[in-house]
Protein backbone atom coordinates (compact mmCIF):
# COMPACT_ATOMS: atom_id res chain seq x y z
CA UNK A 1 0.00 0.00 0.00
CA UNK A 2 0.93 3.71 -0.57
CA UNK A 3 1.81 5.53 2.48
CA UNK A 4 -0.84 9.01 3.12
CA UNK A 5 1.19 12.02 4.11
CA UNK A 6 0.34 15.51 4.05
CA UNK A 7 1.41 18.03 1.37
CA UNK A 8 1.30 21.43 0.46
CA UNK A 9 -0.43 22.11 -2.94
CA UNK A 10 1.34 25.31 -4.17
CA UNK A 11 1.57 26.43 -0.68
CA UNK A 12 -2.37 25.81 -0.34
CA UNK A 13 -4.37 23.60 2.13
CA UNK A 14 -3.05 20.34 3.21
CA UNK A 15 -4.13 17.28 1.42
CA UNK A 16 -3.46 13.96 2.01
CA UNK A 17 -2.45 11.59 -1.01
CA UNK A 18 0.17 9.78 -1.77
CA UNK A 19 2.93 12.51 -3.18
CA UNK A 20 4.39 11.93 -6.02
CA UNK A 21 6.30 14.72 -8.80
CA UNK A 22 3.65 14.76 -11.16
CA UNK A 23 1.56 16.06 -8.37
CA UNK A 24 3.56 18.94 -7.62
CA UNK A 25 3.73 19.42 -12.06
CA UNK A 26 0.14 19.37 -11.85
CA UNK A 27 -0.15 21.95 -9.26
CA UNK A 28 2.45 24.53 -10.84
CA UNK A 29 1.33 24.29 -14.53
CA UNK A 30 -2.22 26.18 -14.15
CA UNK A 31 0.82 28.97 -12.77
CA UNK A 32 3.01 28.86 -15.17
CA UNK A 33 0.32 28.59 -18.06
CA UNK A 34 -0.97 31.74 -17.05
CA UNK A 35 2.53 33.54 -16.37
CA UNK A 36 3.73 32.51 -19.94
CA UNK A 37 0.38 33.99 -21.09
CA UNK A 38 1.02 37.30 -19.85
CA UNK A 39 4.68 37.67 -20.70
CA UNK A 40 3.95 36.99 -24.28
CA UNK A 41 1.10 39.76 -23.74
CA UNK A 42 3.62 41.74 -22.57
CA UNK A 43 6.59 41.09 -24.97
CA UNK A 44 4.21 41.82 -27.56
CA UNK A 45 4.30 45.81 -26.50
CA UNK A 46 8.00 45.57 -26.67
CA UNK A 47 9.35 43.41 -29.89
CA UNK A 48 10.90 45.54 -32.39
CA UNK A 49 10.26 45.56 -36.04
CA UNK A 50 13.95 45.75 -37.38
CA UNK A 51 15.98 43.14 -35.80
CA UNK A 52 18.45 46.50 -35.61
CA UNK A 53 21.66 45.35 -33.32
CA UNK A 54 21.86 48.51 -30.65
CA UNK A 55 17.90 47.39 -29.93
CA UNK A 56 18.32 43.96 -29.92
CA UNK A 57 21.54 44.67 -27.22
CA UNK A 58 18.92 46.75 -25.32
CA UNK A 59 16.69 43.21 -25.30
CA UNK A 60 20.07 41.46 -23.65
CA UNK A 61 20.16 43.76 -21.22
CA UNK A 62 16.92 43.35 -20.11
CA UNK A 63 17.32 39.62 -20.48
CA UNK A 64 19.49 40.43 -17.58
CA UNK A 65 17.46 42.70 -15.54
CA UNK A 66 14.55 39.81 -15.20
CA UNK A 67 17.30 36.85 -14.98
CA UNK A 68 18.41 38.55 -11.79
CA UNK A 69 15.20 39.31 -10.57
CA UNK A 70 13.82 35.58 -10.97
CA UNK A 71 17.31 34.58 -9.36
CA UNK A 72 15.84 36.36 -6.50
CA UNK A 73 12.77 35.11 -6.00
CA UNK A 74 13.71 31.65 -6.89
CA UNK A 75 15.99 31.84 -3.83
CA UNK A 76 13.33 33.34 -1.51
CA UNK A 77 10.73 31.04 -2.64
CA UNK A 78 13.26 28.00 -2.21
CA UNK A 79 13.78 28.84 1.25
CA UNK A 80 9.78 29.18 2.12
CA UNK A 81 9.28 26.24 0.93
CA UNK A 82 12.31 24.20 2.63
CA UNK A 83 11.64 25.78 6.31
CA UNK A 84 7.64 25.01 5.64
CA UNK A 85 8.06 20.90 5.31
CA UNK A 86 11.18 20.59 7.48
CA UNK A 87 11.39 19.48 10.63
CA UNK A 88 14.71 19.86 11.72
CA UNK A 89 15.10 23.55 10.65
CA UNK A 90 18.33 22.93 9.32
CA UNK A 91 19.96 26.99 8.86
CA UNK A 92 22.91 25.11 6.59
CA UNK A 93 20.24 23.08 4.61
CA UNK A 94 18.83 26.03 4.13
CA UNK A 95 21.41 27.69 2.49
CA UNK A 96 22.10 24.99 0.36
CA UNK A 97 18.76 25.08 -0.74
CA UNK A 98 18.70 28.70 -1.51
CA UNK A 99 21.28 28.73 -3.94
CA UNK A 100 22.28 25.79 -5.31
CA UNK A 101 19.03 25.06 -6.67
CA UNK A 102 17.73 28.62 -7.62
CA UNK A 103 21.48 28.63 -9.37
CA UNK A 104 21.08 25.44 -11.45
CA UNK A 105 17.70 26.05 -12.11
CA UNK A 106 17.17 29.49 -13.05
CA UNK A 107 20.15 28.91 -15.98
CA UNK A 108 18.33 26.12 -17.11
CA UNK A 109 15.06 28.12 -17.51
CA UNK A 110 16.39 31.36 -18.56
CA UNK A 111 19.88 30.47 -20.70
CA UNK A 112 19.65 26.74 -21.62
CA UNK A 113 16.33 25.93 -22.54
CA UNK A 114 15.92 29.14 -24.20
CA UNK A 115 18.99 28.77 -26.49
CA UNK A 116 18.09 24.85 -27.19
CA UNK A 117 14.73 26.28 -28.18
CA UNK A 118 16.24 29.07 -30.46
CA UNK A 119 18.31 26.52 -32.33
CA UNK A 120 15.32 23.78 -33.11
CA UNK A 121 13.13 26.67 -34.28
CA UNK A 122 16.05 27.65 -36.50
CA UNK A 123 17.27 30.86 -34.95
CA UNK A 124 20.94 31.60 -34.74
CA UNK A 125 21.65 31.31 -30.94
CA UNK A 126 24.78 32.57 -28.59
CA UNK A 127 24.84 30.69 -25.24
CA UNK A 128 25.17 33.31 -22.64
CA UNK A 129 26.12 31.94 -19.35
CA UNK A 130 25.53 34.46 -16.76
CA UNK A 131 27.42 32.72 -14.52
CA UNK A 132 30.74 33.18 -16.09
CA UNK A 133 30.31 36.13 -17.98
CA UNK A 134 28.36 38.33 -14.58
CA UNK A 135 29.02 36.05 -11.71
CA UNK A 136 29.69 38.88 -9.19
CA UNK A 137 25.71 40.31 -9.99
CA UNK A 138 24.57 36.30 -9.44
CA UNK A 139 26.13 36.47 -6.36
CA UNK A 140 24.65 39.58 -4.91
CA UNK A 141 21.12 38.52 -6.02
CA UNK A 142 21.49 35.11 -4.62
CA UNK A 143 22.07 36.87 -1.25
CA UNK A 144 19.69 39.24 -1.27
CA UNK A 145 17.26 36.28 -2.37
CA UNK A 146 18.29 34.29 0.64
CA UNK A 147 18.17 37.00 3.40
CA UNK A 148 14.52 38.05 2.16
CA UNK A 149 13.77 34.15 2.07
CA UNK A 150 14.65 33.76 5.94
CA UNK A 151 12.77 37.29 6.30
CA UNK A 152 10.11 35.56 4.73
CA UNK A 153 9.86 32.16 7.23
CA UNK A 154 10.46 33.98 10.33
CA UNK A 155 8.25 36.39 10.26
CA UNK A 156 5.83 36.75 7.68
CA UNK A 157 4.79 33.25 7.16
CA UNK A 158 4.77 32.57 11.04
CA UNK A 159 2.36 35.34 11.11
CA UNK A 160 0.43 34.72 8.18
CA UNK A 161 0.33 31.29 7.16
CA UNK A 162 2.03 31.86 4.10
CA UNK A 163 -0.73 30.61 1.27
CA UNK A 164 -1.38 33.44 -0.58
CA UNK A 165 2.54 34.25 -0.03
CA UNK A 166 3.56 31.02 -1.21
CA UNK A 167 0.98 31.30 -4.31
CA UNK A 168 1.93 34.90 -5.63
CA UNK A 169 6.04 33.91 -5.02
CA UNK A 170 5.18 30.84 -7.66
CA UNK A 171 3.25 33.29 -9.96
CA UNK A 172 5.85 36.12 -9.76
CA UNK A 173 8.66 33.50 -10.19
CA UNK A 174 6.95 31.80 -13.32
CA UNK A 175 6.79 35.28 -14.73
CA UNK A 176 10.50 36.50 -14.47
CA UNK A 177 11.49 33.26 -15.97
CA UNK A 178 9.19 33.73 -18.69
CA UNK A 179 10.51 37.23 -19.57
CA UNK A 180 13.52 36.57 -19.31
CA UNK A 181 13.66 33.81 -21.57
CA UNK A 182 11.79 35.20 -24.27
CA UNK A 183 13.69 38.31 -23.83
CA UNK A 184 17.18 35.87 -24.38
CA UNK A 185 15.63 34.46 -27.45
CA UNK A 186 14.58 38.11 -29.01
CA UNK A 187 17.99 39.25 -28.26
CA UNK A 188 19.07 37.01 -30.79
CA UNK A 189 17.25 37.97 -33.66
CA UNK A 190 14.18 36.06 -33.17
CA UNK A 191 12.10 39.49 -33.70
CA UNK A 192 9.62 37.69 -35.70
CA UNK A 193 8.77 34.98 -33.13
CA UNK A 194 4.53 35.90 -33.27
CA UNK A 195 4.21 33.90 -36.72
CA UNK A 196 5.33 30.98 -34.49
CA UNK A 197 3.47 32.12 -31.44
CA UNK A 198 1.74 28.56 -30.81
CA UNK A 199 5.29 26.74 -31.01
CA UNK A 200 6.91 29.42 -28.76
CA UNK A 201 4.20 29.30 -26.66
CA UNK A 202 5.08 25.24 -25.79
CA UNK A 203 8.50 25.95 -25.66
CA UNK A 204 8.17 28.53 -23.04
CA UNK A 205 5.57 26.66 -21.00
CA UNK A 206 8.38 23.47 -20.69
CA UNK A 207 11.31 26.11 -20.09
CA UNK A 208 9.44 27.45 -16.96
CA UNK A 209 7.48 24.13 -16.03
CA UNK A 210 10.35 21.88 -15.59
CA UNK A 211 13.14 24.26 -13.74
CA UNK A 212 10.77 25.96 -11.28
CA UNK A 213 8.74 23.07 -10.04
CA UNK A 214 12.34 21.41 -9.71
CA UNK A 215 13.55 24.86 -8.13
CA UNK A 216 10.76 26.06 -6.09
CA UNK A 217 9.07 22.90 -5.42
CA UNK A 218 10.57 19.53 -5.86
CA UNK A 219 13.98 19.80 -4.81
CA UNK A 220 13.35 22.00 -1.23
CA UNK A 221 10.25 19.26 0.08
CA UNK A 222 12.63 16.43 -0.27
CA UNK A 223 15.75 17.89 0.90
CA UNK A 224 13.42 18.86 3.95
CA UNK A 225 11.96 15.82 4.25
CA UNK A 226 15.82 14.18 4.24
CA UNK A 227 14.89 10.71 3.31
CA UNK A 228 11.75 10.12 5.30
CA UNK A 229 9.35 8.08 4.44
Amino acid sequence: MKKEYEIHCCGGSKLHKSHSLFDEFICHFPFAVLSVSLGLLLLSFFTPITADPLVLRQFHRLFHSFHFMHILFASAGAILMFFRHSQRKSFIKGVIVGTVSPAFFCMLSDTLMPYIGGKVLGVKMHLHICFVNEFSNIGLFLLIGLVTGFVLRFHVDEKHGGSFLTRGLHFIDTLLSTMASMFYLVSYGFISWYHQMGVVFIVLIVAVVVPCTFSDLVVPYFIARDGRK
